[in-house]
């Protein structure tokens, strides 16, 4: 099961700004370059292995490896993001007694949700889906990773420094974690209560972040089924001009 060992991850303390004396460089050495056909391959194959991701819903609660939740999270901390500010804060949950309290409260803003509180256009786009207020995955599934938004930096000294570009950096993190996961052999689901402001309680994070959403990590149970959706064509998604 995920390790308590590694129930925060974060960058507090790590201001990533450039000193008051201007960028500092080096050379590029990390970038790899293909010949055509390799890069057509590697496109193609990268392509066909992140169509069979699917949201899952059903979950098995096999324990996961913890090392590749913390490979992965490693991952998602190269993404791109505003000023190198690094604005986001991944909270691993594995605990039972905290993810029952999640579900508790998750299920209460579902339930304003479905019965009410969101309009009758967004419930039936939701229908196909077959979602409801109840949400066993936050019990079953080995792993939440609440992911966290950073608006601004604070230093032990009282400072405070504005983050930009906050809900774009974290949103492609958040990406580039779910990839990751897929790649390892993981399934996940992103699950967004809203409003979310009970994981800063329960999870004890500061005013500065807000909560971005839950990602739901583990196996897929054996006999989950998913809903028969299709993609849009390329040819719907993109333009050339």
């Amino acid at each position: 099961m995920c390790s308590s060992a590694f129930a925060a991850v974060g960058l507090e303390g790590s201001p990533g700004v450039f000193p008051m004396s201007g960028p500092r460089y080096q050379p590029l050495d990390s970038f790899v370059e293909y010949p055509r056909d390799e890069m057509v391959r590697r496109a193609r194959s990268f392509r066909r292995e992140i169509a069979g991701r699917r949201t899952v819903r059903d979950f098995s609660d096999r324990p996961v490896p913890p090392e590749v939740i913390r490979e992965c999270l490693r991952a998602a901390g190269t993404a791109p993001n505003g000023a190198n500010h690094q604005p986001w804060h991944f909270a691993v949950v594995s605990d039972p007694e905290i993810k029952a309290r999640i579900r508790v409260a998750a299920e209460i803003e579902e339930r304003e949700f479905y019965r009410g509180g969101a309009p009758q256009e967004w419930l039936d786009a939701l229908a196909a889906l077959g979602t409801d207020e109840h949400k066993p995955f936050l019990e079953t599934a080995p792993c939440l990773i609440a992911i966290f938004a950073e608006r601004y930096q604070l230093f032990g000294d009282g400072r405070r420094v504005k983050n930009y570009y906050v809900q774009e950096s974290v949103g492609i993190a958040t990406g580039m974690l779910i990839t990751g996961l897929h790649h390892a052999g993981l399934a996940t689901l992103t699950h967004t209560p809203s409003p979310m402001g009970f994981l800063n309680e329960i999870l004890g994070r500061p005013a500065n972040e807000r909560p971005f959403l839950i990602l739901v990590v583990g196996y897929p149970a054996e006999d989950a089924r998913v809903p028969r959706i299709t993609k849009k064509p390329l040819e719907k998604i993109a333009s050339f001009l």
